[in-house]
């Protein structure tokens, strides 16, 4: 019996101080979608409360602590640690890619080096992750996006769901995309426009705007039509703008209405003679 090609390799390091633990089971949800999580690494000072929370569900999703006292306000140990496990992991070659857990833009070197070497990083933090670090990565989910009332790309988005920008927001990028893309007609595949979204933009994730797949974004700005081919897949092009409507011109007065205004303008020129003559 042939085996099953493995999945990916990857190691996921979780920097603890940065990450909240309500993420865990969407984080390993969305890791499982990528590839196996041969590594589980969350890196902080165990040893006080702030971290209690992390603490309570390590064995439930078999994340190793690496315990880093803080020795001294400011520093932080947790990070030089986690780059350190970053760099020994890398060169062991045992690994297809690296899941760097954080919104801290001090990783955006690491990201980078780990590229340099061939090997995808997937990274995870907050919206307000500094640009730097998500554009250093191959692929950059926000966190928001994996906690427990976000949409599932396995079921439709509740209506009642507050997304992170409005579905409008993304017409730019899919515009920009569709024609970097298009032939004369201009109409793309929707599976190619997502390929390259993920490498012109690294944190694209139609999640962010509420829809749980792309095609559901899509629909959802009223930007774009939408074609289904016999083989189920679908084709998008932008709408035609719509034009405006034709200015009517003015219409011309009446020829009686100008009759009437030269006839009293006559009138008006006697009488004032007939009363010049009388004086």
């Amino acid at each position: 019996m042939a085996m099953e090609p493995r999945s990916p390799r990857l190691a996921v390091l979780i920097d603890a101080d940065n990450a909240s633990p309500r993420i865990a089971a969407g984080l390993f949800d969305e890791v499982a979608k990528i590839g196996e999580a041969s590594v589980r690494r969350i890196y902080g000072d165990f040893s006080g409360t702030r971290l209690k929370s992390w603490a309570d569900i390590l064995n439930k999703h078999a994340i190793v602590p690496q315990q880093n006292f803080a020795y001294t306000t400011g520093k932080n140990a947790s990070d030089i640690a986690l780059v350190i496990d970053a760099m020994d992991l890398l060169y062991s070659g045992r690994f297809d890619g690296f899941c760097l857990v954080s919104s801290d833009s001090d990783f955006t070197r690491l990201a980078a080096r780990i590229r340099e070497q061939g090997v995808d990083v997937f990274g995870f933090g907050a919206q307000k992750t500094p640009e730097s670090f998500r554009q250093a990565c191959r692929r950059f989910i926000y966190t928001e996006n994996l906690l427990p009332e976000a949409p599932a790309p396995d079921r439709p988005a509740p209506a009642s769901l507050k997304s992170l920008e409005p579905p409008s927001a993304a017409s730019p990028l899919l515009a920009k995309v569709i024609a970097q893309m298009s032939d004369e007609d201009g109409w793309v595949g929707l599976r190619g426009v997502g390929q390259r979204l993920s490498n012109l933009a690294p944190d694209f994730d139609p999640r962010t705007y509420g829809a749980a797949k792309l095609a559901d974004l899509v629909a959802k700005t009223g930007a774009f039509e939408i074609k289904r081919q016999a083989s189920g897949d679908l084709l998008i092009r932008p709408k035609a703008p719509r034009k405006a409507p034709a200015q009517s011109a003015a219409p011309a007065p009446a020829p009686e209405e100008a009759d009437d205004t030269d006839g009293i303008a006559r009138t008006t020129a006697r009488s004032g003679g007939s009363r010049r003559r009388r004086r």
